[in-house]
């Protein structure tokens, strides 16, 4: 990493924001003189009242309310609000991974670990399992569901050209030039400067966590050598020409999936719900492969989307908070219809293997698509987010779109150490110790 940027020490501020005991409120009585526990869970998942309804039907004595919200950050905006005034706030939300340390540091997420939530680390992947402990002893969420990165090949159309899918990335590299040698109008994927949750993940599969926490401090790590690597690597194939600069999700990228221009697409295992919405034609063309490695002997992945079932703090009744969490989360029947009825990638291991046996209909020709999907989500390594992961994920918006312009190796290299000091100044700015 560049010295300049390798670590922006930063002297440790006043009375710092970060609240990570938050949830140490009492949990109170469960049930109003021993009545039925009434639950209120703001969600966004598809049909989620329709799998709650099974926990309903079994446990008349704790009722759950799915209250549904628009998802991600209006949800979240909504419970701070909520938690700021005091009152109004659910029991249970519906959390993105990456929004755990704002709510934390807001004193809206309670430690469930008392309650026993500490006791299902072993239901989940270890990388899965950090995102929701911020790499402490607190628990402040269970998973839900995750999004293992893999890979997406037209098959048919490397065959053509005599290529093969890619195991490393080196390899991935070369398919791309070849790829693009044999029929310039064809790339074997894009750079997308449009979504920092992509390359977030791609950073992760490399090894990197862009914070640490040592319980009183924050340190930002987005300029170290395994993010850099990543960003120099595609700011290579970009440079090179080998690799497109367009950002996924526009009309153009949508014409190219289905005219067979964009052979490939490194995603997470909810592509196909994607790739059957933009492209419906090339069903049966696409193939299903884990992410391209950086060391074969030793196979790492990351995540890209996913969710949790977090406690809040103004909840008075935690204890059957989780007990439910715990049900829709990692009983089988629960995980099971959670894949089936709302259409998630569980983030159970072993529930998710043995619920999933049947691939999704645009991969209908490929059996061993949930062992491809099961063998990432087990690859995935730890990662800590921050509370400032909004001001990260804009600094990449805006300093990557920037270097897809540039289209130079360099400008790559450059965002991430831009990435670095905006995302350290303004937890700086914002009232955090920051080392």
């Amino acid at each position: 990493m560049r010295s300049s940027l390798r670590r922006l020490g930063v002297a440790t501020v006043a009375t710092a924001a970060l609240l990570l005991t938050a949830g140490c409120s009492a949990s109170g009585g469960d049930s109003a003189d021993g009545g039925t526990v009434e639950l209120t869970y703001w969600a966004w998942a598809p049909a989620l009242d329709e799998v709650v309804d099974i926990w309903n039907e079994q446990n008349p004595d704790i009722q759950v309310t799915v209250n549904k919200q628009d998802g991600g950050d209006p949800a979240i905006t909504k419970l701070l609000t909520a938690i700021k005034a005091g009152s109004g706030a659910p029991d249970l939300i519906q959390a993105e991974y990456q929004k755990i340390p704002t709510l934390v540091a807001s004193d809206a997420l309670a430690d469930i670990s008392e309650q026993g939530a500490g006791d299902l680390e072993g239901d989940f992947s270890a990388g899965t399992w950090s995102s929701v402990t911020l790499g402490g002893d607190g628990v402040y969420a269970i998973p839900q569901d995750s999004g293992p990165m893999m890979a997406y090949y037209r098959e048919d159309i490397l065959q053509q050209l005599g290529l093969s899918i890619p195991t490393t990335w080196d390899e991935y590299a070369q398919v791309a030039e070849a790829l693009h040698a044999a029929d310039p109008t064809k790339y074997l994927g894009t750079f997308s400067a449009n979504d920092a949750g992509w390359f977030a993940g791609l950073a992760q599969q490399a090894g990197a966590s862009w914070w640490a926490n040592d319980g009183e401090s924050w340190s930002v790590d987005i300029a170290e050598d395994p993010t850099e690597k990543v960003a120099s690597y595609w700011g290579g194939l970009v440079e090179s020409g080998a690799i497109d600069n367009a950002p996924m999700y526009t009309p153009e990228w949508n014409a190219g999936l289905n005219d067979g221009s964009q052979v490939g697409w490194i995603s997470s295992v909810w592509a196909p719900g994607v790739l059957s919405g933009n492209a419906p034609d090339t069903a049966g063309k696409w193939t299903a492969a884990p992410l391209p490695q950086w060391d074969a002997s030793k196979p790492a992945d990351g995540n890209w989307g996913g969710s949790t079932t977090a406690v809040t703090t103004q909840s008075t009744k935690k204890e059957a908070a989780v007990e439910f969490a715990t049900w829709l989360n990692t009983d089988p029947e629960a995980v099971a219809a959670l894949a089936d009825i709302s259409g998630v990638y569980p983030a159970a291991t072993d529930a998710a293997s043995d619920a999933l046996t049947t691939p999704p209909e645009f991969f209908s020709q490929q059996a061993d698509f949930y062992d491809i999907a099961a063998d990432s989500s087990e690859a995935v390594q730890p990662f800590t987010y921050g509370p400032n992961v909004n001001v990260a994920f804009s600094a990449y918006n805006d300093e990557f779109a920037k270097a897809a312009d540039a289209r130079t190796q360099s400008a790559f290299e450059d965002a991430v150490d831009a990435m670095q000091e905006i995302t350290t100044d303004d937890l700086t700015k914002s009232g955090f110790s920051v080392e």
